[in-house]
Parts: C-alpha cells; sequence; structure tokens
C-alpha cells in the first residue's frame, strides 16, 4: 500500500546525545536577558559583534523551517532552525556541513541582574568520527569564542 500522506520534515527536538562529540558550555552575561537573547538570535547581526563569523544572513522569519547561511573558520554552512521559543529564550539549530551533522541549543536563563547563557551541540559523521579528538577541541574553542563575543557585545 502506499502512502499519500503529504512527507514533513521531522526537526530534532534537542541535540543528538549519542553523537561521538558533545560540547556542553555557558557563560554568566551580566546584561538584561532581552538584549543577549536578542544579540544572539539577529543572526544577520553576528559578523557585526562575532569575529569568527565573517557573513550571516537568513531567509526568512526566525520560525522553524527557517535556514539560514553563515560563515566561519573558512566554511560556509547552511543551517535550518529547528525550534525556538522566545518565552523560554531558547533555539535550536542545525544541519550538515562539511560531512559533519551538528545541532545547536542555546538556553538564556535570567539569574538576578545577570542571565547564564547555556549552549550544548553534538557533532556526528565521518569527519569527527575518523578525528574526534582534534573536532571535539575545535568545536570547544569555537562555543568558548562565541560565549566570549556575547558576553562581550552584551555588556
Amino acid at each position: 500500500m502506499t502512502s499519500t500522506a503529504p512527507q514533513h520534515d521531522h526537526h530534532p527536538t534537542t541535540i543528538d546525545e549519542t553523537a561521538p562529540v558533545i560540547a556542553d558550555h555557558s557563560i554568566r552575561i551580566t546584561a538584561p536577558l532581552d538584549r543577549a537573547w536578542q544579540l544572539h538570535t539577529d543572526i544577520a547581526s553576528w559578523p557585526q559583534w562575532l569575529s569568527a563569523v565573517t557573513e550571516a544572513r537568513i531567509d526568512g522569519p526566525l520560525t522553524p523551517g527557517t535556514a539560514f547561511h553563515w560563515a566561519t573558520a573558512g566554511m560556509s554552512i547552511e543551517s535550518t532552525v529547528y525550534a525556538v521559543d522566545p518565552a523560554v529564550h531558547r533555539i535550536l539549530w542545525g544541519g550538515p556541513a562539511h560531512g559533519i551533522t551538528g545541532i545547536h541549543e542555546w538556553t538564556f536563563t535570567e539569574d538576578g541582574d545577570d542571565v547564564v547563557v547555556r549552549t550544548r551541540e553534538s557533532w556526528s559523521g565521518a569527519p569527527v568520527d575518523a578525528d574526534r579528538t582534534t573536532l571535539a577541541a575545535a568545536l570547544d574553542d569555537a562555543l568558548t569564542t562565541w560565549l566570549t563575543a556575547l558576553k562581550q557585545a552584551a555588556e
């Protein structure tokens, strides 16, 4: 029996907890939660405050299913927004890039006058399997740089 039901893209709801590389980092930012969230979710503005990103553009509104394109470390990447929930300040995106499937989650939590920004990212694929240690270190460095730049821009 052939199904005539439309096929829908099923997006991940969290990072891949079974991936060979998972990074988990957080930072405390002394700034209003809304300021940090707005900086981070204005994808087109990333190159203005995050020197590691040389270009960034989004193909529509910041909603699930929307693609955005960005370049970092000499790589052009197309990511898809999987989930965005401004009410709880959480965004999840990902996609394949150069043989690596990445899924990236960000959460922003108010804590007094500060905001704690946590990022978790999973990487899987043949390049990761071939050189897990080097790619895990590269991901850790990239996320630390990103969080530090976000803190500097927000404060």
